[in-house]
């Protein structure tokens, strides 16, 4: 996020505009905010490859904390706003972050945490009052910024974000990529490649629906501000208001992930048909998988502008697809665009054409996990060469990825290998199904089986009828070994916001006392 440029060509254009207020913030404000931020930075020691987070709901201060950081030579860590206090605390310190920038609504969870981070020395608040924070002062960040030059820092590089793995599997993981001491107006490949697939321009207008704090919505307006377009940023989600800004604002460009077409899909007809739509040209989605049913409900309704991607934010590779790829390829992921994929059996041999394995890159963009060499490692192969997430998939005769489940999700039922993934996909697809969990429970003959946890739409009374149902109409369309033998229910499933399933937690809950094979 470097606005540098476009501040100087077109310093009164809007750089983003908040969904809910309206509030429009130009490139030339942004440019002076990020200025006087990176300033307080390097005044309070903070130097290249140094690190600080970022912990807030998105917000109209959220932006220029990444813009400071990618002019500064910085690693900032953008940490999910719904993090209690603990969990936070570890990033904090795995992080190695000097500073802390949160926001009113998140302050309370910020002090109790930080009294676990003494290395965190300063803690600046977006809005609202200040307080103490134990060992951090807790500041005001406009009353920081008072005294600071608007004008750039004199020693500017390129920085770049410090991501967390989400920790859907385990303790979240810090994603350190090697840094150019290059200026910031240069940007990685990485990037280079993706404003030229999805077509960035300046008059395009990008649409944001989801956390800041996300890798992909990061990316993304980050490369519309370096285009010099202009972005519109939701607070969150609501399926209705994001229809109602597409029309407004004449959005050409937008990310989602699956969850949100979900819901789109289920508004009433009328609201589906109450808004202009037209100006959509390219509509991404990925960090989860989309149930084939959903995206071609999806393409018959916005077209064939749907583009869908693949790639961890470890960046070992990258594929892609738009909407008629897809249609010839039901189910893919797309092709591979970046790095050198291998799907390799449990004897890291070959798997054969369209036989399920773990998938494996030849690096595309180095990487390791930050204070965690053994994570790194176990991430390696043997010799060093490829790396893996731990996702399973197959790739067809014509070269295009689909995806199974993730490795640490497999059932072994009876010696069978069950990827609940499919199971999950269909269920969504239910009228009277929200969201659903899939998993493998203790079972004292076949070791597992599967069970499904589902959140109900709103007025749908839950119990053994409806669980009948449910198994039937899975019956109905997977081989019966896939289908779950019971269905529990829950008001509402450990989604997170970026449309990943927080799934272990849910599944460990039926493991209590008892050792998984």
């Amino acid at each position: 996020m470097y606005p540098g440029r476009q501040a100087f060509a077109r310093p009164a254009k809007a750089a983003f505009i908040m969904a809910s207020t309206g509030e429009i913030v130009s490139y030339g404000e942004l440019e002076r905010r990020s200025n006087r931020l990176a300033h307080l930075l390097r005044r309070h020691g903070l130097q290249r490859l140094d690190h600080y987070a970022i912990f807030m709901e998105n917000n109209n201060r959220f932006i220029e904390c990444c813009c400071a950081g990618d002019r500064a030579g910085l690693y900032y860590t953008t940490v999910n706003s719904y993090l209690k206090a603990d969990e936070l605390a570890y990033i904090l310190q795995n992080s190695e972050s000097q500073v802390l920038i949160t926001s009113q609504s998140r302050s309370e969870v910020a002090r109790q945490a930080l009294a676990q981070c003494p290395r965190v020395t300063l803690c600046l608040i977006v809005d609202g009052d200040a307080g103490d924070a134990g060992d951090a002062p807790m500041v005001v960040l406009d009353e920081a910024l008072a005294d600071m030059p608007e004008t750039p820092i004199a020693d500017e590089f390129l920085g770049v974000g410090m991501l967390y793995s989400s920790g859907t599997t385990g303790r979240p993981k810090g994603i350190l990529r090697p840094l150019p001491q290059t200026p910031p107006s240069v940007p990685l490949p990485l990037y280079v490649f993706l404003d030229r697939l999805w077509q960035y321009r300046e008059d395009m207008v990008y649409l944001s629906p989801a956390p800041l704090y996300h890798s992909a919505p990061q990316a993304a307006v980050g490369l519309a501000i370096r285009a010099g377009a202009t972005s519109v940023i939701m607070e969150h989600f609501e399926p209705l208001e994001y229809l109602a800004l597409i029309e407004k604002y004449r959005v050409t460009h937008t990310q989602l992930v699956p969850t949100m077409f979900s819901r789109l899909l289920k508004l009433p007809q009328a609201d589906r048909e109450r808004h202009d739509l037209s100006s959509l040209e390219i509509a991404i989605h990925a960090a989860a998988p989309c149930p084939a049913q959903v995206k071609e409900q999806m393409i018959e309704w916005w077209g064939p502008i749907i583009h869908e991607y693949y790639g961890a934010t470890e960046g070992l590779g990258f594929t892609a697809c738009n909407s008629q790829e897809w249609l010839a390829h039901r189910g893919t992921v797309g092709r591979v665009l970046l790095g050198d994929l291998h799907i390799l059996d449990e004897n890291m041999e070959p798997a054969p054409k369209g036989t399920p394995g773990e998938i494996w890159f030849k690096t595309a963009t180095p990487f390791e996990y930050f204070n965690d060499p053994q994570r790194t490692r176990d991430s390696r192969s043997a010799d060093g060469t490829m790396s893996t997430v731990g996702d399973v998939g197959y790739v067809d005769d014509d070269g295009f990825l689909y995806l199974t489940d993730r490795s640490t999700f497999m059932i072994i039922s009876g010696g069978v290998n069950i990827y609940p993934q499919e199971c999950e996909n269909l269920l969504i697809t239910h009228p009277k199904v929200a969201d659903a969990a899939v998993f493998g429970v203790p079972n004292e003959d076949l070791g597992e089986e599967v069970k499904a946890v589902v959140q109900p739409m709103p007025g749908v009374a839950t119990g053994s009828e409806l669980e009948a149902e449910l198994i039937a109409f899975c019956r109905e369309n997977l081989a019966s070994i896939k289908c779950p033998r019971s269905v529990d229910f829950t008001d509402e499933l450990p989604r997170l916001p970026t449309g990943k399933l927080y799934k272990k937690p849910l599944r460990d809950r039926y493991w209590t006392g008892q050792k998984r094979i």
